[in-house]
Formats: structure tokens, sequence, C-alpha cells
């Protein structure tokens, strides 16, 4: 028996699908996270925005092509979300609670558990042979006015720092580098405490390099800054969830700061990683969001100089408190992203440019070329194969679109 896990949305779903992988490893099934003809096929859900949640219904016809008799179990965001839309559909939908359960294949129908309280502990994920995604926090307490998720996941709960670094452990003899990842990272804590750094310090005793998925501006104060600067494998690159640099929208989105404090984070860890790589996350299209307070942002992002940008246009999600308030065109919502995707192209040309020395992961070989990414996060391309999970010291010579074209010195 065959079984798929297809995951759609973020890292740690991605991680969460490795881990029900490895449970069915475990029990004897052939097993894959590809979408290929199977017995079984377990969809991991996303519901972070409207669309997210439509290719996930979607994603239930597609494997039907593959085999109309498979039979389908349903669990994630979207599921938790709303269950009925996938009750006629799949043999089993669960939420998000319990997920951790489906292999076991005990129930049928609808399985909606409520949401935990604890950090529910996984089977350790399957990961790739370069990068390992580790989840170590769940849940949010946020509350962002456009943001459906902490209601689908739960309030912020964190993983004990004993099992992580049980999985690490597992996982080094394989890999050369983890990703740090929750819901909200930035929120981890034991006892009560902020213990990122913490964590951090056990895990730099290996000899892998570290990456956090994203962060919130929150946390990253003169003293957690400096702490990164003294780990030794620490990778410079901090994605900072921004939304907007419109101090008014930001109010609108419940966002706890201002951009002039965003900008201070900004500076605070240029000057203890000068070629650190920021990157962001942009909302455009919120509610209301006039001309005026979509320039703000625009040139607040200019101003910054981050290294890339994820844009996204707003994404009305019913039963959150943005949900009420008055939607823009989406003809509007178009054109400002098409704006800040101009934006982003010169962004990311410029950031490669102030670069010239490198650490590269190489990750795979494509049409006999290698590729990977630098410690702070620059995909470089080089004229010649060379081993996966290697790490190279390479020079920028040129560009490849807008990523870097090496050469292995």
């Amino acid at each position: 028996m065959k079984v798929c896990v297809l995951s759609l949305g973020c890292k740690v779903n991605k991680y969460e699908s490795g881990s029900l992988l490895s449970d069915f490893k475990n029990k004897g099934y052939q097993i894959s996270d590809k979408l290929e003809k199977a017995d079984i096929y377990v969809i991991n859900t996303c519901a972070v925005t409207n669309e997210a949640e439509r290719k996930s219904r979607q994603m239930i016809a597609r494997v039907k092509k593959f085999n109309p008799n498979a039979k389908i179990y349903v669990c994630g965001c979207a599921s938790q979300n709303n269950p009925e839309q996938f009750l006629d559909k799949a043999e089993l939908v669960k939420g998000v609670a319990g997920k951790n359960k489906i292999a076991q294949f005990d129930e049928i129908g609808k399985a909606i558990e409520k949401l935990p309280t604890e950090y529910e502990n996984q089977s350790y994920s399957i990961q790739s042979r370069t990068r390992a995604y580790i989840k170590v926090q769940d849940g949010c307490n946020n509350f962002c006015t456009y943001c459906i998720i902490p209601y689908l996941r739960g309030r912020s709960r964190s993983r004990e720092i004993s099992s992580i670094v049980d999985e690490v452990k597992n996982l080094s003899p394989n890999i050369q580098e983890i990703v740090l990842t929750g819901i909200n990272l930035s929120d981890y804590k034991i006892d009560g405490k902020h213990a990122l750094g913490r964590l951090l310090q056990e895990l730099d005793k290996f000899d892998l390099r570290i990456r956090l998925s994203s962060m919130e501006e929150v946390i990253a104060d003169e003293d957690f800054i400096k702490l990164l600067s003294t780990l030794k494998n620490f990778c410079p690159h901090f994605h900072l969830s921004l939304q907007s640099g419109s101090n008014t929208v930001l109010k609108r989105m419940n966002r706890h700061y201002t951009a002039e404090e965003f900008e201070k984070t900004c500076s605070l860890i240029r000057k203890y990683f000068p070629l650190a790589s920021i990157s962001t996350d942009v909302i455009v299209g919120f509610p209301d969001e006039s001309e005026k307070e979509f320039d703000e942002t625009k040139q607040f992002i200019q101003k910054i100089e981050f290294s890339f940008l994820h844009i996204f246009a707003y994404s009305s999600r019913p039963g959150t408190v943005a949900a009420k308030m008055k939607d823009l065109p989406s003809s509007v919502k178009a054109q400002r992203s098409k704006v800040l995707q101009t934006l982003d192209k010169t962004l990311r040309l410029n950031f490669i440019q102030k670069n010239k020395f490198v650490k590269v992961l190489i990750e795979e070989n494509v049409d006999g070329k290698a590729q990977g990414f630098s410690e702070n996060y620059i995909m470089c391309h080089f004229d010649e194969p060379m081993e996966v999970g290697k790490i190279v010291d390479a020079q920028i010579v040129g560009l490849v679109g807008t990523e870097a074209k090496v050469k292995k010195l």
C-alpha cells in the first residue's frame, strides 16, 4: 500500500506532513510527498487566504485523477475552518488538533477535536538531504485583524528544548542546515519566558547552519541580536513581517509596532550583521488603504532596502475583524501588487550586488550545474556540478535573472 502526504501552505505544515510520512513509513507503507498514483492520499490543507483554501479543495480533484478509488484523508487549517466542504469527498476530515493520529486509521467521517492548549509532539519529520525544518512552536496570540490562523491553530504553545535537541541530534548526521519554524516563532517561550535565544545556544553546539524562518519585530532587541552574533553557526537572514509601512494601516491591522520601531530593529540588525538579508511580508490593498498609505509603504520599503519581498493582496477572511471593514476593488490590489513586484526585483538585485564572497550549501544539480543558498539567503548558481550537501566558499561574479552567478574559490 502506498501513501502520498501532500502539503499546502506554510513551513509548519511541511514539517507536520513530514511527521505523517514518518508515521506511515514506520507502519510499513510505501510513502511519497509528491503528487503521484497511490492507494491513500493525506491532504494537509491551508486556510491563510481564500485562494489557499480553494487550492486545498482543488487538490482532492487532482488526486482523484491519479486514482479514482483512492482513500482520501483531509487535515489542517482549511478543514479546521470549514470541515463540511470536504465531507463528501474524503473518508476522514480532521482539523489541526490530532492530525498526528491520522496514520492510525481508526476514525471516519468528521473528527474535529478541540484545539490543544499544550504543544503536541509528533514523530520526527522526514527531511531532505540538505536542510531540515524543525517545528518548535504552534499557535498565535496576536490576533491581527486580517488573520484567521489564531482561531484555527489556537493559542501559542512551545516545544520543550530537550525534544528539539533530540530531533536535531537524530538528523545531524544527514543534513547541513536546520530551519526553526513555528506559527509565531518569536513567541517561543519556556515557563512563560522568551527562550528562543536559549534554544539557539543549545543548537549552536551542533555543526549545522541554523536559520530562523520568520520573526516578529518585538523580539529583536539588542540583547537578542547581540546573542545571535556570538553564535558560530547562525545564518544572518532575518525575515521580519512588516505587512505595511503606514502607521495608520498598522493600527487597523492590530500590529503592535510602528514603522519607526521597525526601522530601528533593522538598523540594529545591520549594526551586528552588516550583510544580513532582511526580507519581509507586505499586504497590499488592506481595507480602506488610501493611495497615500500605500505610498508610505512603498517609500518605507525603499528606505529599509529589504533583500526581497513576499507580496500578498489582501484576502478577506470571514470571522476576522477586518472582514467587517470596507474591502478595496481587486483591480486596485492588482495594480499595487504590480508596483511592489517591480520594486522587489530592484531590491533583489541591489542586495546581491552588496555581496562579494558567500558560503553556499549545495542543494541540487540542475542540468549539470550546482545551485544552493548562501548563508544570507542568496540563491547561487555555479557553472559546474558539485556534491549535494557540501558547503562551498564562492565568489559572486554576475547575475542569473534576480539570483547570483558564482564561482568556487
